[in-house]
């Protein structure tokens, strides 16, 4: 309790809420921008935070974070445009409604929708995450060896639909991983003599690299010479719905929330996996599916909960065991060890007051975003005016230069830039990035996890059996393995069905 009160003083600090309001500013506007992911641009602005005292830079990151979630949807209703994949679904009924003149309507249902799915999953935070903490303590080295494995697995299973390039992706990452100091002989490992390396491969230029510098070359290129050619008419109606209106899809919303958070705590899940998976329930048990994808709010409602429900999910398993829920908070786990602060259980215990001002601050970003959207939210897609040819080099000049201000060592901007042309052709031909990037950060904790709890049982493999969680922690992985091999075999037989009863003569 005393942890939490000094969490209340530090977010309601003037600098404090200064630091939340740009945050939150920064990140709709970030994500109404197709192309800028709320990864990138929590990416984009952990360099601001080189200075900030650990409260004021978390603050940052997570204001920026569930903000740009929410902002894609801005573009994702008026101009069928989603400024994060997250908003994919958002686009599926939020656009018709604009086609129908009811775009402000559907922009208030997402703003209002996105609150309740966001403040579901604070609540949830808070309320999970310290017990989970405590229960993490008794977590030996096998396993943390083997949830890393789980953490890996279920990444490639999600994120990507062709498994071989989803693990080609996470092999790349865990070669990396292997790079710099060997932790319990001290030899150098694939560092060719260069002490940048000498640590291992810098997690913040790789992180700017694959997610920003890669999205910045994208920009420049002649097919996206520009982000838009011309904007909607995004005047026509109120910028809320009605009270009735809310009623009618207050259902779905907190269903969707549930089905968000539980689907963020999942490491490797992601918010538009969430997003679809309640688009698609929503439409399963409504009175009227042959309307979704023809206009229906409730299709609105039911994405923007889920993908905001899932920010809050997402850092459970980040702040809790050390292990990214998804892009971004791997990301944060670079702004948290900027600071000095190890994510994992300890994080609840020795930087108790930091981890709860994080917290409240997304609880805060969530009702900021909500007032900034149903005031002036329809407004903010003029932004979306901005040429690539202009942006590009703007996201490339700030890369670079918060690349070098981490370290001083133009040896780090080399890194991104290569990361970057790395991530740009893994985009062309469809190699999702996030694997790699877990891979990287989740590679040193499964060696030295594993090695060290070797050497305790001198080599002995019946430590993967010895302890009843273990065992449970395996069965996670077999499972994240073989669910979606099951799934997309049950899928295409249930097509191959659909073919054969079509072509049956009648």
């Amino acid at each position: 309790m005393q942890d939490l009160l000094i969490a209340l003083g530090n977010i309601f600090e003037p600098s404090s809420l200064l630091v939340l309001l740009i945050g939150t500013l920064a990140g709709m506007v970030i994500g109404s921008l197709p192309g800028l992911s709320s990864t990138m641009g929590v990416a984009l602005v952990i360099p601001i935070t080189f200075s900030m005292t650990p409260e004021n830079s978390l603050i940052l990151l997570g204001a920026v974070y569930v903000s740009s979630v929410y902002g894609g949807s801005i573009t994702a209703i008026l101009l069928r445009t989603p400024g994060t994949d997250a908003s994919i679904a958002t686009a599926l009924d939020g656009y018709p409604l604009a086609q129908q003149g009811r775009g402000a309507e559907a922009v208030g249902m997402a703003t209002i929708a996105s609150l309740i799915g966001g403040i579901f999953s604070t609540v949830l935070l808070i309320a999970v995450a310290p017990p989970l903490s405590r229960f993490a303590l008794s977590f030996g080295p096998i396993d943390y060896a083997v949830l890393a494995i789980f953490g890996m697995v279920t990444i490639i299973g999600v994120v990507s639909s062709n498994p071989v390039k989803g693990t080609v992706s996470a092999a790349a990452g865990l070669l990396l991983a292997t790079i710099g100091m060997d932790n319990f002989t001290a030899t150098q490992r694939f560092t060719f003599g260069e002490s940048a390396l000498f640590d291992g491969v810098p997690l913040l230029p790789a992180l700017i690299g694959l997610f920003s510098i890669s999205q910045a070359i994208a920009l420049t290129v002649p097919r996206r010479a520009s982000i838009l050619s011309e904007t909607a008419d995004i005047n026509h109606g109120r910028p809320y719905p009605s009270l009735g209106l809310i009623r009618q899809c207050m259902r779905t919303i907190m269903k969707s929330s549930v089905i968000g958070s539980a689907i963020g705590v999942l490491p490797g899940a992601g918010t538009s996996i969430a997003a679809f998976i309640s688009y698609n329930e929503a439409r399963r048990s409504s009175k009227n599916p042959e309307n979704y994808g023809k206009g229906e709010m409730e299709g609105v409602a039911a994405s923007e909960a889920a993908n905001n429900a899932v920010t809050g999910g997402t850092l459970v398993p980040t702040l809790t065991l050390g292990i990214p829920g998804n892009a971004v908070t791997a990301v944060f786990v670079g702004g948290l060890t900027i600071h000095g602060m190890a994510p994992g259980p300890r994080l609840f215990t020795d930087f108790a007051d930091v981890t709860y001002t994080l917290i409240l601050s997304l609880f805060l970003a969530n009702l900021l975003f909500a007032i900034i959207g149903l005031s002036v939210g329809r407004y903010l897609v003029f932004v979306t005016k901005i040429p690539g040819s202009v942006l590009g080099p703007l996201v490339l000049a700030f890369s670079f230069i918060g690349t070098y201000a981490l370290r001083n060592n133009l040896f780090d901007v080399g890194l991104a830039l290569a990361f970057g042309i790395v991530g740009y052709f893994m985009e062309r031909r469809n190699y999702p990035a996030a694997p790699l990037v877990i891979a990287l950060i989740l590679g040193p904790i499964f060696e030295v996890n594993f090695r060290r709890a070797m050497e305790i049982s001198s080599w002995n493999w019946a430590v993967f059996f010895d302890r009843p969680l273990t065992i449970f922690l395996i069965f996670l992985v077999v499972a994240a393995v073989v669910l979606p091999i099951w799934q997309r075999r049950k899928a295409r037989r249930a097509a191959r069905f659909d073919r054969d009863r079509h072509s049956e003569p009648k």
